[in-house]
């Protein structure tokens, strides 16, 4: 059932509209910003409490592991318990995660604090996604407020760089706390906000064994990436876990396939537009990921850069996506998100294919930030775009579901494409390697990350096509009341606009 506040009038939002969409957009901002604040503080907390460093990388795998595996869940409770419960609810325990995580004062006790965080995370991005898509009509309402909340997401990112460079110069733990006076602040202003969701009514009943084989599946593949680096690709150990997660997966899908009321349905993925959405979206984060790993190991090994002269080499990307918050909606009315994320793409390629020309002495301003501006334009270009594809022509009672599937897709693409990075760059360096032989092993990883950026550019060109044939049918259209298209659908005469009529799925196909 969507919201009270569903369909605001065109060009016209209420101040409850907009303060809604800026709690949500603050949950948004803090996912974000957490995640990228703990990585500049680990060598201070490894220092405070005596951690190795095979014990230091589980305070951010820990955060990964609770998002990424449990946001398939987290997506579908937000369905049916309700997307305003859901999301207040985990946003609670966000906060008290981080205030834990600030006072705790051991290794365990930080890493435990960091996977409820992940947790809640994964249940506060796919409930706040689709209290958006509910709310805001699908069309350009719903295209400037998904600009405006990934806008926010990429800014956290970028903005949590530059404060874990200032706050760990007094006090890691001031990273930690940071979140939780922020959280408490959403949640208030929540409470009284968000409108009220109900429940999906006649759902067949909770799809306990999609749940829990889900969940177990998605833990431990993420669980097996984060960890291949460390034991081995080829190691016993890896094959034998990525054997298991393939077993858990094959009974999940047999598993959905019977149940009334599945975690996912699957015949959601038989679009086409859905498909290209999710693996845009691992492409997009896995080789971002994977640059921005390599560049801070560039910028701070061997460079000697601070850590927050590192965090603002990246700022020009992060304040270029900022800027442009309130005109991509526009751009997306009239280009349509197949073109943009093509466009985007081809700019993320553009971007790291030049960064490969960096050397042991680089000018800023004609080595590192045409590399940072363009990768900042394609950001602003793609994370909106991928969310409006992925959410367009699907019921409300599945926007949770679809918003989980995505925000998995984003963080699975992140931790699997983080490690094959890694492992490239591993097999390509020594222990007695001199500064350039480091700086070739980097740009071994680089020429990795501009293959992926490439993948997701060929990912998305089918879509293009798609496009085409939509917009010819559309004009054959324009002097009768409907035309058939490319699956026999009508199409209404007039129908100008520029965004491909949403591929149909049966609501029986599983």
């Amino acid at each position: 059932m969507t919201s009270p506040l569903t369909h605001p009038a065109p060009g016209r939002w209420t101040p409850r509209l907009w303060g809604t969409l800026l709690v949500l957009c603050a949950a948004m901002f803090l996912d974000a910003l957490d995640v990228s604040m703990v990585g500049v503080a680990l060598p201070s907390i490894g220092s405070e409490l005596d951690l190795s460093t095979s014990t230091l990388q589980w305070v951010v795998s820990g955060y990964i592991l609770g998002y990424g595996g449990l946001l398939l869940l987290g997506g579908r409770t937000a369905d049916l318990l309700g997307r305003r419960q859901v999301f207040l609810t985990a946003l609670a325990v966000f906060a008290l995660a981080s205030l834990l995580g600030g006072l705790v004062d051991s290794g365990p006790l930080l890493i435990a604090s960091r996977f409820i965080k992940g947790l809640s995370a994964a249940f506060t991005a796919p409930a706040g996604l689709s209290i958006i898509t509910t709310t805001f009509a699908e069309g350009p309402l719903r295209n400037r407020a998904l600009s405006i909340y990934t806008t926010c997401a990429a800014t956290g990112f970028s903005m949590g760089l530059v404060l874990s460079g200032l706050l760990t110069e007094a006090s890691w733990r001031l990273t930690m706390l940071l979140p939780a006076p922020i959280a408490v602040a959403a949640l208030f202003a929540g409470l009284r906000l968000i409108p009220r969701s109900e429940r999906e009514r006649n759902h067949g009943g909770y799809d306990i064994p999609g749940a829990v084989l889900g969940t177990a599946s998605m833990l431990l593949l993420v669980f097996t990436v984060v960890q291949a680096p460390e034991a081995g690709w080829a190691s016993a150990r890896t094959l034998l876990s990525f054997l298991a997660v393939a077993v858990l997966l094959t009974v999940f899908v047999r598993v959905e396939r019977r149940s009334p009321s599945p975690l996912i349905r699957l015949g959601v993925l038989r679009s086409g537009s859905q498909i290209r959405a999710q693996l845009g979206a691992m492409a997009f984060f896995g080789s971002y990921v994977g640059f921005q790993f390599l560049v801070t190991l560039y910028m701070q090994s061997l460079l000697g850069w601070s850590a927050l002269h590192t965090a603002l080499a990246f700022l020009p990307a992060g304040a270029l996506v900022a800027l442009s918050s309130t005109k991509v909606g526009a751009v997306v009315d009239r280009f349509g998100t197949p073109r943009l994320i093509a466009a985007g793409f081809a700019l993320m390629v553009a971007g790291y294919a030049l960064f490969l020309r960096v050397d042991l002495d680089p000018v800023y301003a004609t080595l590192i930030l045409p590399t940072m501006l363009l990768i900042g334009a394609a950001c602003a270009l793609v994370f909106p775009s991928l969310n409006i594809q992925a959410t367009n022509g699907v019921e409300d009672h599945e926007q949770g579901m679809v918003s989980g599937l995505l925000n998995t897709s984003v963080q699975v693409g992140g931790a699997l494409f983080l490690a094959v990075v890694t492992a490239v760059v591993t097999a390509s360096s020594s222990a007695s390697a001199s500064p350039q032989d480091v700086l070739d092993s980097y740009r071994t990883g680089l020429m990795v990350v501009t293959g992926i950026a490439l993948t997701g550019l060929l990912i998305t060109l089918p879509g293009l096509r798609t496009r085409r044939r939509h917009e010819s049918v559309v004009v054959a259209g324009s002097g009768r009341s409907a035309a058939p298209g490319h699956d026999g659908q009508a199409v209404p005469a007039g129908l100008t606009s520029t965004e491909p009529v949403a591929e149909p799925v049966a609501a029986h196909d599983r």
